[in-house]
């Protein structure tokens, strides 16, 4: 595994990730791994959704089927 060292960091980002850290009761190098973790997982999402095929669905059809489950409550 490689280790990562992150300079720079603002004072105020330092201090909201150490809260965040104490509140989810992890050590703040855990909690930051697992927000990078999490943050590398989704760095694919743009090009997922992009592979998909295109649903040309008319706007006035989706507009329509808000209004109609709007009517019925």
């Amino acid at each position: 595994m490689r280790t990562l060292y992150i300079r720079h960091v603002p004072e105020a980002v330092a201090e909201r990730l150490e809260l965040l850290a104490r509140r989810a009761g992890l050590p703040l190098s855990t909690f930051a791994l697992q927000e990078l973790t999490e943050t590398a997982r989704r760095a694919d999402n743009a090009s997922l959704l992009a592979d998909l095929p295109s649903q040309p669905i008319p706007r006035s059809s989706i507009l329509e089927a808000l209004d109609a489950s709007r009517d019925e409550r």
